[in-house]
């Protein structure tokens, strides 16, 4: 009886010795698995270490001390930021909808997480903001014609008040750009208007460069007569290209002088 009993304590001492040494190692490897980490290229690992900011990690694998330490990931990648639609009151009074895309990423991985709470949110408010400021400073006009001025203001603008936040602004674009209905039409109208002005004027540029050849050709016949002679035979042949055509050809007046020249002069043999 006393032999079982011994034998019953023996394995129950064994199994708890068992059990706590396979806990031990659970432990450990828990531990273990908490304190290494894997930082992909793209990422930059901050470490708060008792609160105190520490250098930049990774990539690559990392060791953190458990329960001590604190890691932040940050993505290095260019974020595409879509700025939704805000309604803006151009500088002369004229209410259009417009959005646009931010490019941007990060250069100060420490500044992206201790100055800022929220980078990304942070971008997209300031974003919305500077937007309206830049377009509503504008006339509609200029919206339309210098679009290309507009994204590089926005671009620089919001760049300066990022750089304290540790991010770069790469490019900003505006995307769409909404009118009303009688804005469009007035557009249509003075599209219209403009197109019939510069018909007018090509026209009247034509008649002018025409009245210029007709002045130096009246000037040339006038130098010399028998040019216009051979323009008066050169308009004859094609008059007599039409075989319907009649033909009714005056006597030149030279041809009366040229005889009258000739009696007078036997008159005066």
């Amino acid at each position: 009886m006393r032999g079982g009993i011994s034998m019953l304590n023996a394995l129950l001492e064994g199994v708890f010795s068992l059990g706590a040494y396979l806990g031990a190692i659970i432990i450990v490897v828990l531990i273990l698995a908490s304190a290494i980490k894997i930082i992909p290229e793209y990422q930059r690992g901050i470490v708060f270490r008792l609160g105190r900011v520490m250098d930049p990690k990774g990539p690559g694998i990392i060791v953190i001390i458990p329960i001590v330490d604190r890691l932040v990931r940050v993505d290095l990648r260019v974020f595409t930021l879509d700025v939704p639609v805000q309604e803006v009151l151009t500088k002369d009074n004229v209410p259009i909808k417009v959005n646009a895309v931010v490019y941007f990423r990060v250069i100060d991985p420490i500044k992206s997480v201790v100055a800022v709470e929220n980078h990304i949110m942070a971008t997209s408010l300031l974003s919305q903001t500077t937007l309206r400021s830049v377009v509503g400073r504008s006339e509609l006009d200029e919206v339309l014609s210098e679009r290309e001025r507009i994204n590089v203001e926005l671009q620089q603008i919001i760049d300066e008040r990022t750089d304290p936040w540790g991010i770069k602004v790469s490019a900003v674009e505006v995307k769409e750009l909404e009118l009303p209905e009688n804005m469009k039409r007035a557009l249509a109208r003075q599209a219209e208007a403009e197109r019939e002005r510069r018909a007018k004027i090509i026209n009247a540029e034509g008649e002018y460069q025409a009245a210029e050849r007709l002045s130096e050709a009246a000037r040339l016949m006038e130098v010399s007569p028998i040019t216009l002679q051979l323009r008066y035979l050169q308009t004859l042949k094609e008059m007599s290209s039409e075989r319907n055509a009649t033909i009714i050809v005056p006597f030149p007046v030279e041809f009366l002088k040229a005889f009258m020249a000739v009696a007078k002069r036997d008159e005066e043999q």
